[in-house]
């Protein structure tokens, strides 16, 4: 790690923290940016018919969400900076070097750190919902009741702050190279901006496919922004599956939405 600044001096780890924040930034407004233009904008009569909300989100929604995400991407960067010392120090399972455990370990690092990240979140955020500590927590994100691509990082702090500490301890005990990391935060903001378009992308059938029923989409997050109770996955079905937590609703308007809709 000799390539890193030394991020044990304060001003090298404010700086590398506001890099971090402008890349984790940049790549919000760009990813959240795209699927809004593409899918709200240039194709908007195409889309129509999928779309999942209610009423359109207003002025003053946005420039909330814009701005929680602001102070979620602050968070996430410190959590990036952090997590970079620890590296620099040897305390972290990062490696740089693909032949430490072979090619064929690169996907099955990113998967097992995605179920991981996928069992936290699941029962973090049913958490988050219990009527006490969803006023103080999680409130701010469900404030969105139609949610947008913008409403991706749209968290109270301290939400982000809990959702920001369980990827630094993965990699305190399980292998991952540097760029499958890079990686899987890059399938975190698509899976987040897809979950949250409030337009189900996935095509018909999509929702019985052998792959496709243990993914969460649009629909299956939409009815968790409606009905709170349900469907509290990240990435996975399977929790939600396992703890009969799925709304009932999922299957049928997934198929409403879908058929006859190329």
């Amino acid at each position: 790690m000799a390539e890193l600044p030394d991020l044990s001096d304060p001003l090298i780890f404010g700086f590398v923290t506001l890099l971090f924040m402008l890349v984790v930034i940049g790549r919000y407004f760009l990813i959240a940016g795209l699927f809004h233009l593409w899918f709200y904008v240039w194709n908007k009569e195409k889309w129509h018919s999928r779309n999942l909300g209610k009423k359109a989100v207003n002025r003053k929604q946005f420039l909330a969400e814009i701005r929680w995400s602001m102070i979620t991407s602050f968070i996430f960067a410190i959590a990036g900076a952090f997590t970079a010392l620890l590296w620099q120090n040897g305390h972290t399972k990062i490696y740089t070097d693909v032949a430490a455990f072979g090619w064929w370990y690169l996907p099955v690092s990113l998967l097992a750190s995605m179920i991981i990240h996928e069992t936290y979140y699941y029962w973090l955020h049913r958490w988050m919902h219990r009527p006490k500590v969803f006023k103080l927590l999680h409130k701010v994100h469900h404030d969105s009741n139609t949610t947008s691509a913008w409403t991706a990082f749209s968290f109270h702090p301290l939400e982000g702050l809990l959702q920001s500490l369980i990827l630094p301890l993965i990699i305190l005990v399980l292998p991952m190279h540097v760029y499958v990391l890079l990686l899987q935060l890059t399938i975190m903001t698509f899976s987040s901006v897809i979950n949250h378009l409030e337009i189900e992308v996935y095509p018909q059938g999509f929702s019985r496919h052998w792959l496709g029923r243990w993914l969460i989409g649009a629909t299956h997050h939409s009815l968790h922004h409606k009905q709170f109770r349900y469907n509290y996955g990240l990435y996975f079905t399977f929790w939600d599956k396992l703890k009969d937590t799925e709304s009932p609703n999922y299957l049928p308007l997934f198929e409403e939405k879908t058929t006859g809709v190329k």
